[in-house]
């Protein structure tokens, strides 16, 4: 089943990169990205540890990378891979970041299948396959329920004024917000009921960013739109952009729908 080499493919990259962050050998520059960022060693040897899983188990399919770009497969289907979701995390040590994995039956956000999200310091293991819900570690998860104590995450860097305005009457809102630099994990918190929602108006996301967490958080209950507050669909193309909010709850519909053009 491919959930199960998703699965196997996040945890041997757990392992490999064990101790590699933040030294000067992983976050030697490797060049520029597909996804147009700067590749560090971590990031390929991460790649590389997730092909070499994936043809050992004989899945041939289009693979979409962060760093590798489109590998074209012979088979029908995509893998959409961000072996390193949080690399400027890793680069310094800050412990949050992870490895997010996705097979999607067509090119599109609403066709993937099958996700995994490992927590890449805590080896917590996010998953979910269409129908099935969500789980952490062999356990079900589902969003938080509505409640006054609204914790919301985003992420900020590099926003203009005019986005910062936009956020300002959400944050104000809020109990607390929290911004953590790695949107697959942050989302896979929202989808184990850490987080209210999420939200993020850089449009700087890639698909490759979101593609397991957005399978994980609808299977956990939550919900997920674009910019103009309809449900979030995408072309997985790796070049492709965008900005989102998620939500655990109808009580933080109110909170984030002012934030798009509706």
């Amino acid at each position: 089943m491919i959930i199960d080499a998703l699965k196997e493919a996040c945890r041997e990259v757990h392992a490999c990169i064990q101790g590699l962050a933040g030294t000067a050998r992983g976050n030697r520059q490797m060049g520029i990205g597909a996804g147009g960022d700067v590749s560090r060693r971590i990031d390929i040897l991460a790649e590389k540890t997730v092909i070499e899983v994936l043809r050992k188990r004989g899945i041939d399919i289009t693979i979409i990378g962060e760093e590798c770009g489109r590998i074209e497969g012979r088979k029908d289907g995509f893998i959409i891979m961000d072996a390193i979701d949080g690399t400027t995390n890793a680069s310094r040590r800050i412990p949050f970041y992870c490895c997010s994995l996705a097979f999607a039956a067509d090119s599109r956000l609403s066709a993937i299948r099958d996700a995994a999200v490992i927590d890449l310091i805590s080896g917590d293991l996010y998953y979910a396959s269409k129908g099935k819900g969500a789980h952490c570690n062999g356990k079900k998860i589902h969003v938080r329920e509505a409640s006054d104590d609204v914790v919301i995450g985003m992420n900020v860097s590099g926003i203009n004024a005019e986005v910062i305005g936009r956020l300002a009457p959400v944050m104000s809102k809020a109990s607390h917000v929290r911004l953590f630099g790695a949107v697959a994990l942050e989302m896979c918190f929202l989808a184990r009921g850490w987080l209210d929602g999420y939200v993020d108006l850089r449009n700087k996301v890639r698909p490759t960013d979101i593609a397991a967490a957005y399978l994980i958080v609808k299977e956990a209950g939550g919900a997920i739109y674009s910019d103009h507050y309809k449900e979030l669909d995408a072309d997985l193309d790796i070049k492709t952009r965008i900005q989102f909010s998620a939500i655990a709850h109808g009580k933080m519909t109110e909170l984030v729908k002012d934030l798009f053009d509706i």
